[in-house]
Protein backbone atom coordinates (compact mmCIF):
# COMPACT_ATOMS: atom_id res chain seq x y z
CA UNK A 1 0.00 0.00 0.00
CA UNK A 2 1.30 3.43 -0.95
CA UNK A 3 0.70 6.59 1.02
CA UNK A 4 0.63 9.87 -0.92
CA UNK A 5 2.87 12.50 0.66
CA UNK A 6 2.88 15.71 -1.36
CA UNK A 7 2.59 13.89 -4.66
CA UNK A 8 5.02 11.05 -3.98
CA UNK A 9 3.65 7.63 -3.11
CA UNK A 10 5.55 5.96 -0.26
CA UNK A 11 5.34 2.24 0.47
CA UNK A 12 3.93 1.87 3.97
CA UNK A 13 6.45 -0.67 5.25
CA UNK A 14 8.76 -1.22 8.19
CA UNK A 15 12.50 -1.64 7.65
CA UNK A 16 12.17 -5.40 7.98
CA UNK A 17 9.31 -5.53 5.50
CA UNK A 18 11.24 -3.38 3.04
CA UNK A 19 14.27 -5.65 3.31
CA UNK A 20 12.13 -8.72 2.61
CA UNK A 21 10.69 -7.07 -0.49
CA UNK A 22 14.18 -6.03 -1.59
CA UNK A 23 15.38 -9.61 -1.30
CA UNK A 24 12.55 -10.82 -3.50
CA UNK A 25 13.19 -8.13 -6.10
CA UNK A 26 16.91 -8.94 -6.15
CA UNK A 27 16.09 -12.49 -7.17
CA UNK A 28 13.33 -11.70 -9.65
CA UNK A 29 13.58 -12.06 -13.40
CA UNK A 30 12.53 -8.48 -14.16
CA UNK A 31 14.01 -5.12 -13.22
CA UNK A 32 13.04 -2.78 -10.40
CA UNK A 33 14.63 0.18 -8.70
CA UNK A 34 14.38 1.52 -5.16
CA UNK A 35 14.26 5.20 -4.23
CA UNK A 36 14.72 6.66 -0.76
CA UNK A 37 13.14 10.14 -0.75
CA UNK A 38 13.82 12.58 2.06
CA UNK A 39 12.28 16.06 2.40
CA UNK A 40 14.73 17.49 -0.14
CA UNK A 41 13.38 15.02 -2.70
CA UNK A 42 9.83 16.18 -2.01
CA UNK A 43 10.76 19.81 -2.54
CA UNK A 44 12.44 18.92 -5.83
CA UNK A 45 9.55 16.72 -6.94
CA UNK A 46 7.08 19.52 -6.22
CA UNK A 47 8.60 21.65 -9.00
CA UNK A 48 9.89 18.88 -11.28
CA UNK A 49 7.14 16.69 -12.72
CA UNK A 50 9.59 14.35 -14.45
CA UNK A 51 11.46 13.70 -11.21
CA UNK A 52 8.17 13.06 -9.42
CA UNK A 53 7.22 10.52 -12.09
CA UNK A 54 10.56 8.73 -11.73
CA UNK A 55 10.09 8.48 -7.96
CA UNK A 56 6.58 7.13 -8.33
CA UNK A 57 7.75 4.65 -10.96
CA UNK A 58 10.06 2.88 -8.52
CA UNK A 59 9.36 -0.65 -7.37
CA UNK A 60 9.90 0.43 -3.78
CA UNK A 61 9.67 3.97 -2.36
CA UNK A 62 11.08 4.29 1.15
CA UNK A 63 10.68 7.19 3.57
CA UNK A 64 14.30 8.13 4.25
CA UNK A 65 13.85 11.16 6.47
CA UNK A 66 11.98 11.96 9.66
CA UNK A 67 10.49 14.98 7.85
CA UNK A 68 8.69 12.66 5.45
CA UNK A 69 7.17 10.69 8.31
CA UNK A 70 6.09 13.88 10.08
CA UNK A 71 4.58 15.29 6.87
CA UNK A 72 2.60 12.08 6.39
CA UNK A 73 1.27 12.42 9.93
CA UNK A 74 0.26 16.02 9.37
CA UNK A 75 -1.61 14.94 6.24
CA UNK A 76 -3.50 12.33 8.28
CA UNK A 77 -1.87 9.47 6.37
CA UNK A 78 0.68 8.12 8.86
CA UNK A 79 3.48 5.84 7.72
CA UNK A 80 4.72 2.92 9.83
CA UNK A 81 8.01 4.71 10.27
CA UNK A 82 11.22 5.91 8.74
CA UNK A 83 13.20 3.49 6.55
CA UNK A 84 16.74 4.87 6.11
CA UNK A 85 18.25 3.85 2.80
CA UNK A 86 21.57 2.86 4.35
CA UNK A 87 19.82 0.55 6.87
CA UNK A 88 17.79 -0.99 4.06
CA UNK A 89 21.05 -1.54 2.17
CA UNK A 90 22.65 -3.24 5.19
CA UNK A 91 19.84 -5.77 5.46
CA UNK A 92 19.87 -6.37 1.72
CA UNK A 93 23.62 -6.98 1.85
CA UNK A 94 23.17 -9.60 4.56
CA UNK A 95 20.58 -11.33 2.39
CA UNK A 96 22.84 -11.20 -0.67
CA UNK A 97 25.77 -12.68 1.24
CA UNK A 98 23.59 -15.68 2.09
CA UNK A 99 22.03 -16.14 -1.33
CA UNK A 100 25.04 -15.46 -3.55
CA UNK A 101 23.61 -12.41 -5.33
CA UNK A 102 26.17 -10.31 -7.17
CA UNK A 103 26.66 -6.64 -6.24
CA UNK A 104 28.00 -3.73 -8.30
CA UNK A 105 28.90 -0.42 -6.64
CA UNK A 106 28.53 2.76 -8.69
CA UNK A 107 29.37 6.26 -7.51
CA UNK A 108 31.50 8.48 -5.25
CA UNK A 109 35.02 9.72 -5.93
CA UNK A 110 37.67 7.50 -7.56
CA UNK A 111 38.83 4.80 -5.16
CA UNK A 112 35.94 5.13 -2.73
CA UNK A 113 33.81 2.32 -4.22
CA UNK A 114 36.77 -0.06 -4.16
CA UNK A 115 37.41 0.67 -0.48
CA UNK A 116 33.71 0.29 0.26
CA UNK A 117 33.69 -3.06 -1.53
CA UNK A 118 36.60 -4.35 0.56
CA UNK A 119 34.95 -3.20 3.79
CA UNK A 120 31.59 -4.70 2.90
CA UNK A 121 33.10 -8.06 2.00
CA UNK A 122 34.77 -8.15 5.42
CA UNK A 123 31.54 -7.18 7.16
CA UNK A 124 29.38 -9.61 5.17
CA UNK A 125 31.35 -12.83 4.60
CA UNK A 126 30.30 -14.44 1.36
CA UNK A 127 29.21 -11.19 -0.28
CA UNK A 128 30.21 -11.13 -3.94
CA UNK A 129 31.11 -7.68 -5.29
CA UNK A 130 31.40 -8.18 -9.04
CA UNK A 131 32.45 -4.65 -9.97
CA UNK A 132 32.87 -1.00 -9.02
CA UNK A 133 33.02 2.34 -10.80
CA UNK A 134 33.26 5.90 -9.57
CA UNK A 135 30.61 8.52 -10.28
CA UNK A 136 32.81 10.69 -12.49
CA UNK A 137 31.70 9.64 -15.95
CA UNK A 138 30.02 11.45 -18.84
CA UNK A 139 28.77 8.61 -21.03
CA UNK A 140 26.28 6.06 -19.73
CA UNK A 141 26.93 3.41 -22.38
CA UNK A 142 30.28 2.10 -21.12
CA UNK A 143 28.98 1.89 -17.55
CA UNK A 144 25.86 0.03 -18.65
CA UNK A 145 28.02 -2.42 -20.57
CA UNK A 146 30.37 -2.89 -17.61
CA UNK A 147 27.49 -3.74 -15.28
CA UNK A 148 25.98 -6.10 -17.83
CA UNK A 149 29.30 -7.88 -18.38
CA UNK A 150 29.74 -8.24 -14.61
CA UNK A 151 26.38 -10.07 -14.43
CA UNK A 152 25.32 -7.96 -11.47
CA UNK A 153 22.07 -8.84 -9.70
CA UNK A 154 21.99 -5.66 -7.61
CA UNK A 155 23.55 -2.24 -8.19
CA UNK A 156 23.95 0.41 -5.52
CA UNK A 157 23.74 3.69 -7.46
CA UNK A 158 25.31 6.48 -5.42
CA UNK A 159 25.34 9.49 -7.73
CA UNK A 160 23.27 11.90 -5.66
CA UNK A 161 19.72 13.02 -6.33
CA UNK A 162 18.18 13.49 -8.80
CA UNK A 163 20.95 12.14 -11.05
CA UNK A 164 20.87 8.64 -9.57
CA UNK A 165 17.09 8.29 -9.87
CA UNK A 166 17.07 9.37 -13.51
CA UNK A 167 20.04 7.09 -14.20
CA UNK A 168 18.31 4.03 -12.76
CA UNK A 169 15.05 4.68 -14.58
CA UNK A 170 16.81 5.33 -17.88
CA UNK A 171 19.49 2.63 -17.85
CA UNK A 172 18.42 -0.04 -15.39
CA UNK A 173 16.83 -2.52 -17.77
CA UNK A 174 19.76 -2.39 -20.19
CA UNK A 175 22.26 -3.44 -17.52
CA UNK A 176 20.63 -6.83 -16.98
CA UNK A 177 20.53 -6.20 -13.23
CA UNK A 178 17.41 -7.18 -11.31
CA UNK A 179 17.50 -4.39 -8.74
CA UNK A 180 19.06 -0.96 -8.38
CA UNK A 181 19.02 1.10 -5.20
CA UNK A 182 19.64 4.86 -5.10
CA UNK A 183 21.76 5.49 -2.02
CA UNK A 184 23.28 8.97 -2.32
CA UNK A 185 26.44 9.23 -0.21
CA UNK A 186 26.29 5.73 1.26
CA UNK A 187 29.54 4.61 -0.38
CA UNK A 188 31.35 7.32 1.58
CA UNK A 189 29.97 5.76 4.76
CA UNK A 190 30.71 2.18 3.70
CA UNK A 191 34.27 3.18 2.81
CA UNK A 192 34.86 5.05 6.06
CA UNK A 193 35.35 8.41 4.35
CA UNK A 194 32.30 9.76 6.21
CA UNK A 195 31.33 8.76 9.75
CA UNK A 196 27.67 8.03 10.28
CA UNK A 197 25.87 9.56 13.25
CA UNK A 198 26.04 7.57 16.51
CA UNK A 199 23.21 5.11 17.05
CA UNK A 200 21.48 7.32 19.63
CA UNK A 201 21.14 10.08 17.01
CA UNK A 202 19.88 7.55 14.46
CA UNK A 203 17.18 6.21 16.76
CA UNK A 204 15.80 9.66 17.50
CA UNK A 205 15.74 10.63 13.83
CA UNK A 206 18.29 13.38 14.41
CA UNK A 207 20.96 12.24 11.97
CA UNK A 208 20.31 15.38 9.93
CA UNK A 209 21.31 17.54 12.92
CA UNK A 210 24.46 15.51 13.55
CA UNK A 211 25.46 15.92 9.92
CA UNK A 212 24.72 19.64 10.05
CA UNK A 213 26.97 20.02 13.09
CA UNK A 214 29.71 18.17 11.22
CA UNK A 215 29.11 20.12 7.99
CA UNK A 216 27.82 23.63 8.84
CA UNK A 217 27.92 24.59 5.15
CA UNK A 218 24.75 22.53 4.72
CA UNK A 219 22.72 25.09 6.65
CA UNK A 220 21.35 26.67 3.45
CA UNK A 221 19.89 23.36 2.32
CA UNK A 222 18.61 22.41 5.76
CA UNK A 223 16.81 25.73 6.18
CA UNK A 224 14.47 24.79 3.34
CA UNK A 225 13.34 21.49 4.85
CA UNK A 226 10.64 22.86 7.21
CA UNK A 227 8.82 23.92 4.04
CA UNK A 228 7.79 20.29 3.60
CA UNK A 229 5.89 20.43 6.88
CA UNK A 230 4.35 23.75 5.90
CA UNK A 231 3.25 22.31 2.56
CA UNK A 232 1.72 19.32 4.34
CA UNK A 233 -0.18 21.57 6.76
CA UNK A 234 -1.49 23.71 3.90
CA UNK A 235 -2.64 20.61 2.02
CA UNK A 236 -4.37 19.24 5.10
CA UNK A 237 -6.22 22.49 5.77
CA UNK A 238 -7.18 23.03 2.14
CA UNK A 239 -8.17 19.41 1.56
CA UNK A 240 -5.79 19.04 -1.40
CA UNK A 241 -3.87 15.78 -1.89
CA UNK A 242 -0.68 17.43 -3.18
Amino acid sequence: MRIDVLGVGFDDVTLEEAADIGGVLAGSEGFSYVVTPNPEFLLQAKKDEEFRAVLNGAGLVLADGVGVVKAAGILGRPLKGRVPGIDFAARLLAHMAKTGRRLFLLGAKPGVAETAAANLQKQYPGLMVCGTHDGYFKEDGPIVAEIREAHADVVFVCLGAPRQEFWMARNGKDTGAHLMVGLGGSLDVFSGVVERAPEAWQKTGMEWLYRLLKEPRRIGRMAKLPMVLVDAAVCRVSGRRK
